[in-house]
C-alpha cells in the first residue's frame, strides 16, 4: 500500500457556508475578519478528519483582488492573521507531524484565464505573496492555475525561496484534459516541469475531469494527484462576483467523492485532497477509506 499525502478540503467555501452574512467577492477573508473563529473551527474540522496538510485562509488576499474589492493597505496583516489562525489550530492538535502549506491562488480571480496578467506583473505579485508567507509554511499550495504563464510565475516565485511548490491546474470540465485557457495540459507540463514543481496536481475542476486527467499525469516523475470541487459548474462565476452565483452537486456524497479519490490512486496519483463543497465529511470519509486499504496519510514532500 501506498504513503499518500492527505490535504484537507475546500476551506474558503466551507467557511463562507458557515458565515453568517452573504458571500462578498473577497470570500472566506472577508469572514476571517468577521467571525475568526469560523476560520479556527473550520481548520481544526479538517485537522479532526484526518487532513496532514492544512491551508492558510488566503486565497482571495492577492494585490489585485484587494485593490478591486478591499484595502491593499492592509495585505500584510490580513496574510498574519490568517497564518496565525492556522498555525494557533495546529498547535492546539498537539501533531507535530502536520504541514501548513502557504496559498498562491490565480491573482484576479478564479478559472478565467483571459484577466490573467503577464508574466512579469504576475511574478512582481506572487513574489510579495511569497515574501509574506514563506517564513510560516512548510509547502506552498500555487492553487487553481488556469493558465500556464501564471502558473509559472507562481511557481518562479517559490523557486526563489527554500519552500517546495506544488502546483494545481484547474481544467475544463469537459473531459477534454484543456486548461481553462484553452492549452492543452499536456503543454502545461510540458513547460511546468524544467522549472521544478515538487509535485502536480488537477484542482478545482469536477472529479470526472480530474479522473480523466490521471492517465495523462501517471508517466510523471514526480508526484502527482488531485483535489476535486463539488460544484454543478463554475461558468457564472466572473472576477469581481461572488460564490452565491454557483450551487453544490448533490450527488456528491462523501461515499462518492471517496470512489472518485480511490480511483485515482488506482492510477498513481500520491497527493489527494478535496476542493470548493467537499467538507470536513468528506474528508473524514475519506482517510477512512485509505486507511482501511491499508494507505498511510502523510504530509508533502519537503
Amino acid at each position: 500500500m501506498a504513503e499518500i499525502a492527505f490535504l484537507d478540503g475546500g476551506l474558503g467555501q466551507e467557511i463562507q457556508n458557515r458565515a453568517r452574512a452573504d458571500p462578498h467577492p473577497l470570500w472566506s477573508v472577508k469572514v476571517m475578519y468577521d467571525e475568526p473563529e469560523l476560520v479556527s473551527a473550520v481548520h481544526r474540522d479538517f485537522i479532526a478528519a484526518g487532513a496532514r496538510v492544512i491551508t492558510a485562509n488566503t486565497y482571495t488576499a492577492s494585490p489585485p483582488r484587494l485593490r478591486r474589492d478591499g484595502d491593499v493597505s492592509q495585505i500584510a496583516e490580513i496574510h498574519n492573521t490568517a497564518l496565525q489562525l492556522v498555525h494557533n489550530a495546529i498547535v492546539e492538535a498537539g501533531d507535530d507531524a502536520l504541514q501548513i502549506a502557504g496559498c498562491l491562488p490565480p491573482l484576479v480571480g478564479s478559472y478565467v484565464a483571459e484577466v490573467s496578467m503577464d508574466y512579469e506583473e504576475s511574478l512582481a505579485d506572487y513574489r510579495q505573496l511569497v515574501s509574506l508567507q514563506a517564513p510560516h509554511v512548510d509547502v506552498f499550495l500555487i492553487e487553481t492555475m488556469s493558465n500556464i504563464t501564471e502558473a509559472k510565475a507562481a511557481l518562479s516565485a517559490v523557486k526563489e525561496t527554500a519552500v517546495p511548490g506544488y502546483v494545481g491546474l484547474t481544467i475544463t470540465d469537459n473531459g477534454t484534459n484543456t486548461l481553462r485557457s484553452g492549452e492543452t495540459l499536456e503543454q502545461a507540463i510540458e513547460q511546468l516541469l524544467p522549472l521544478g514543481p515538487a509535485g502536480l496536481m488537477i484542482n478545482c475542476s469536477m472529479p470526472e475531469a480530474v479522473s480523466a486527467a490521471m492517465g495523462q499525469l501517471k508517466g510523471l516523475s514526480i508526484p502527482f494527484g488531485g483535489y476535486a470541487n463539488g460544484f454543478t459548474s463554475i461558468d457564472a462565476l466572473r472576477p469581481g462576483g461572488t460564490v452565491a452565483s454557483l450551487n453544490a452537486r448533490s450527488d456528491l456524497s462523501p461515499d462518492a467523492y471517496a470512489d472518485f479519490a480511490c480511483s485515482w490512486i488506482d492510477k498513481g496519483a500520491r497527493i489527494i485532497g478535496g476542493c470548493c463543497e467537499v467538507g470536513p465529511a468528506h474528508i473524514a470519509h475519506l482517510a477512512k477509506r485509505l486507511q482501511q486499504d491499508g494507505h498511510h496519510l502523510t504530509g508533502l514532500s519537503v
